[in-house]
């Protein structure tokens, strides 16, 4: 793909996909996932658990037959607002993603399942707000990809970054800098790498959002000094078209653990 092209599409494909509620293609025709990452802010105290209990026992089983899955869920270690739990919702439709909300009322099962949370009142609220964001994934990176540690229920943590950047070119060219070597400089470091993906909808935007997964923070550290140190890297990041200017003015960085019932 011609670079003039590339940039052209990266922004109008997602855009697009949006409004017609369309499969997003990759460029070698693979279809790209949509995401939404939800964050329940709660009170320290019986908050907690009342919103454990529903997404682990209703409403993550309920999404699951929607055909939305892996669900990831997590807690946030270390980033603002704490206690707060993380969503990640993939799926291959955006029509399900979008309608979820609104089909649950008509799931008999998760009802009653959810009935606690439902129906807490107002002097005892499950949770302080809910908000969330829409992704869709990069060309390059169109589906969801689980750490081994996952499978083997191993001990694991993730890292979600998010990069804001200054202007639209600016996005695009970020976005572009993933495809024409930082997946592979990511490899070589021994990073796993979840997701990445675009905001379609969400504060702060133009942004992208990805996900790395790691060991524990000491392999977090050492992963990174490796990817720092990637003569690779120091080429792309000083070359003309991404060193000329910073690209990106603002990084968002949180450090999540999975919870016990968490499926990436």
């Amino acid at each position: 793909m011609e670079r003039r092209d590339f940039l052209s599409a990266s922004m109008a494909t997602s855009v697009l996909a949006l409004a017609n509620q369309s499969q997003a293609q990759s460029s070698a025709g693979r279809p790209r996932e949509y995401y939404e990452i939800r964050r329940y802010h709660l009170q320290t105290g019986p908050q907690v658990k009342l919103t454990e209990d529903y997404l682990a026992n209703a409403l993550i089983p309920a999404l699951n037959r929607m055909g939305i899955a892996p669900v990831g869920a997590f807690h946030l270690d270390i980033g603002p607002d704490t206690p707060t739990l993380y969503l990640l919702l993939p799926c291959a439709k955006l029509d399900t993603l979008v309608s979820a909300e609104l089909q649950l009322a008509h799931d008999e099962q998760f009802q009653k399942a959810a009935a606690a949370f439902w129906s807490a009142p107002a002097t005892a609220p499950a949770f302080q707000r809910i908000d969330s964001s829409l992704h869709v994934a990069f060309e390059g990176w169109p589906k969801l990809t689980l750490p081994a540690a996952t499978a083997e229920h191993g001990k694991r943590i993730f890292q979600l970054r998010t990069y804001e950047s200054p202007s639209s070119q600016a996005h695009v060219r970020k976005v572009e800098m993933f495809h024409h070597g930082e997946f592979d400089i990511f490899q070589r470091a021994g990073f796993s790498q979840i997701f990445y993906s675009d905001t379609l909808i969400g504060p702060r935007m133009p942004n992208l959002t990805y996900m790395l997964g790691f060991a524990d923070l000491t392999d977090l550290n050492a992963k990174w000094d490796k990817f720092r140190a990637d003569p690779e890297w120091i080429k792309l990041k000083s070359s003309p078209r991404y060193g000329y200017e910073e690209i990106v003015s603002n990084i968002s960085n949180l450090i999540l653990s999975p919870t016990a019932y968490s499926q990436v």
